[in-house]
């Protein structure tokens, strides 16, 4: 295998960890309102996420470091393309950060009522955005010989990439609702259930809806790519399964089915792509490939030797870290939050 395909594999790894662990983590923040209706209650939502939310966006940092180092062509052409939504994605992750941090310093209900809310907008913006970029990235953009983004911000509010959003956003809450239904005490647990029961057909019928509509908007097989085979097929039955596992109470599993969809899911977009990056609707021969948007061989060289190094290390704290607040919370035990 070469030092660049080597690197999109482990770019793909990295936002699977990102969706699987962000996703419930989003999840949660867009429940907030709805699931804790006195403080302490809200208090507990969010310790259930306090000790990991900030180590869950790792993944998504250094997901961009790789694209930065491994394709700087590939950054470069992103980045200037999707360069308000993704500031208006940062700015909410970053609001949501300082949100986390700052409920817990005064005891006014309408300063915790403020954060709160930037709690909850800070989780949806980024739930929306993300399903918004895979939409288009699928779809294509338009990239010239250059490989310069041409085209404006509403070019890539088109229709197929909204029902992206609207599919991807709709997954995270139902993640977030079964993680809390885990992890949280009664009543808190129970009105996680009942959201995560409506949530599981209003998400079914967003995420087969955009399914359908990407075998006709997105260009899934290059002729020179890889068939996403039966992963689309595994993804979609991992999202039936979900409905009937919470019909059964079967909650651990149905949260294990909502992480396997989002994993599968992740995967078809990069087994569609691959060998491309971005495709380029004005002309084919414009798509960048992992070959014409890597850098050169000895950089990749020295960043396997790095990222092999140091990526168990990573993987056994955040996984130390779980185990360590393995444990449901309690309304009585809520930290700073």
């Amino acid at each position: 295998m070469n030092l660049p395909a080597l690197w999109f594999i482990l770019i793909g790894v990295l936002f699977v960890g990102y969706f699987f662990l962000e996703g419930f983590d989003y999840g949660v923040g867009m429940l907030l309102p709805f699931v804790g209706r006195t403080d302490d209650e809200r208090r507990a939502v969010l310790a259930t996420i306090g000790p990991v939310w900030d180590a869950n966006e790792v993944w998504l940092i250094t997901a961009g470091g790789a694209i930065f180092s491994a394709f700087p062509n590939w950054y470069a052409t992103l980045f200037s393309g999707f360069y308000l939504a993704l500031a208006l994605l940062i700015t909410a992750l970053i609001l949501r950060g300082v949100a986390l941090e700052f409920r817990s310093k005064d005891d006014g209900k309408w300063w915790r009522s403020l954060w709160d809310f930037v709690i909850w907008l800070g989780s949806t913006i980024p739930g929306f955005v993300w399903g918004v970029a895979m939409g288009n990235i699928l779809h294509g953009m338009p990239i010239n010989g250059h490989m310069d983004y041409i085209g404006g911000f509403f070019t890539l509010l088109n229709p197929y990439a909204l029902a992206g959003g609207c599919a991807t956003g709709l997954l995270f809450v139902l993640h977030g609702a079964l993680y809390l239904s885990l992890k949280t005490p009664s009543p808190l647990r129970e009105r996680s259930m009942r959201i995560a029961r409506k949530m599981s057909r209003l998400t079914m019928v967003a995420y087969f809806g955009f399914v359908v509509l990407s075998y006709f908007f997105a260009d899934f097989v290059n002729t020179f790519g890889i068939d996403p085979g039966p992963v689309p097929l595994l993804a979609g039955s991992s999202m039936v399964a979900v409905g009937f596992l919470l019909r059964s109470g079967l909650l651990g599993w149905a949260f294990a089915m909502t992480a396997l969809t989002i994993f599968l899911s992740t995967m078809s977009v990069f087994l569609a792509l691959y060998p491309r990056v971005i495709i380029s609707r004005l002309n084919p021969a414009w798509d960048l490939t992992v070959y014409n948007a890597a850098s050169n061989h000895y950089s990749l060289t020295v960043m396997s030797i790095v990222a092999i190094s140091a990526l168990p290390f990573v993987l056994a704290y955040q996984i130390w870290t779980y185990w360590i607040f393995r444990k449901r919370v309690s309304l009585h035990e809520t930290f700073h939050y």
